[in-house]
C-alpha cells in the first residue's frame, strides 16, 4: 500500500510539473503581449529581451484609440457575440430537446445529416453564404454576421447529449400536471442543463469574438468592422508602432479571458457531463 501511494504521489508530481510547464508556455505570449502594450516604442526597440516595461505608460492605448475606431469595433464585436450566443443557446437547446426526448419519423436520418454538416469545412460554404447574404440585402451590416450563425450543429449535438441524460420521469410528471412541450422545455429542461448552456455559451462567444474570415467576407465599411478584422487593418497601418498594436491586441484578448475565468466551472462541468471528453 505504501509503495502504491508513493508511486501515485510521484506520478501526481510529474503530471503537475508537466501541466505547470505547459501552462507557462501557453500563457507566456499573451502575458508578453500585455506587458509590451505598457511599454514605449523606444523601450521596445532598445530592450527587446526585457519582459517588464522600464517605464509603465498608457501611450500605446491612447494611440490605438486616437488612430482607429477601437471603441466602435469593440461595440460591433460585442453586439455580434451577444446576439449569436443568445440565439445559439436557444436554438441548440430547443432542437437538442426535440432530438433527445421526442420520437418521430426520420429522426435518426436528420440527426446523422446534422452531424455530417460538422464535417464540412467552413471555407466550402463561403461563396453560398456570401450570395445568400447579398440576396437578403444584408451585406455590409452586422446582420450579415449574425444571421448565418444563429444555428450551430455542434451546439445542438452537445445540448442533445446533455438533455438525453435527464430522467424521462421529470418530463412525464410535468405532462401529467398539464404542461405543454414548450413549458416543459422552458421550466424543466433549461434549469437542469445550466452547465451545458454555460459550455455552449463560452464556445460560441469565443468562436465569434475571434472570427476574422466572415467579417472580411461580409464587411467593407471601417465603422462596421469587428475587432479581429479592424486590428489587422490597424496593424498594417501602424507597422512602426508596436506599443499601439500590442495595446489593441490586448483589448481584444482580455474580454474572453475574463469570461472564461468567470464561467470556467460551468464550462468544465458541462463538457464532462455532456459526454464530450
Amino acid at each position: 500500500m505504501k509503495k502504491k501511494k508513493s508511486e501515485y504521489k510521484k506520478h501526481h508530481i510529474i503530471i503537475l510539473i508537466f501541466l505547470t510547464l505547459f501552462s507557462i508556455i501557453m500563457m507566456y505570449p499573451m502575458v508578453w503581449m500585455l506587458m509590451t502594450s505598457f511599454k514605449t516604442n523606444a523601450d521596445i526597440r532598445m530592450n527587446r529581451t526585457k519582459f517588464f516595461p522600464t517605464e509603465w505608460t498608457l501611450e500605446g492605448y491612447r494611440t490605438a484609440f486616437e488612430k482607429a475606431p477601437i471603441a466602435q469595433w469593440f461595440i460591433n464585436s460585442m453586439l455580434v457575440v451577444i446576439f449569436i450566443t443568445v440565439a445559439v443557446i436557444f436554438t441548440s437547446t430547443l432542437i437538442g430537446y426535440v432530438f433527445a426526448k421526442y420520437e418521430f419519423r426520420g429522426k435518426k436520418v436528420l440527426f446523422v445529416i446534422l452531424l455530417a454538416t460538422m464535417m464540412v469545412p467552413p471555407q466550402v460554404t463561403m461563396i453560398p453564404r456570401y450570395l445568400m447574404i447579398q440576396e437578403m440585402h444584408l451585406f455590409n451590416t452586422i446582420w450579415a454576421l449574425i444571421v448565418p450563425g444563429i444555428v450551430s450543429a455542434f451546439s445542438i449535438y452537445m445540448a442533445r447529449q446533455f438533455i438525453a441524460d435527464l430522467p424521462d420521469s421529470i418530463c412525464e410528471a410535468a405532462k401529467m400536471d398539464g404542461a405543454g412541450p414548450f413549458r416543459i422545455y422552458w421550466n424543466i429542461v433549461l434549469p437542469n442543463i445550466k452547465p451545458a448552456i454555460g459550455s455552449i455559451g463560452i464556445f460560441t462567444a469565443m468562436m465569434n469574438w475571434n472570427d476574422y474570415l466572415n467579417p472580411l467576407l461580409m464587411l467593407n465599411d471601417m465603422e462596421k468592422m469587428t475587432l479581429p478584422l479592424g486590428l489587422v487593418i490597424f496593424d498594417t497601418q501602424r507597422v512602426s508602432n508596436m506599443s499601439a498594436t500590442m495595446a489593441a491586441a490586448s483589448l481584444m484578448m482580455m474580454p474572453m479571458i475574463v469570461i472564461f475565468i468567470i464561467f470556467q466551472k460551468q464550462f468544465i462541468k458541462g463538457m464532462t457531463l455532456s459526454g464530450i471528453k
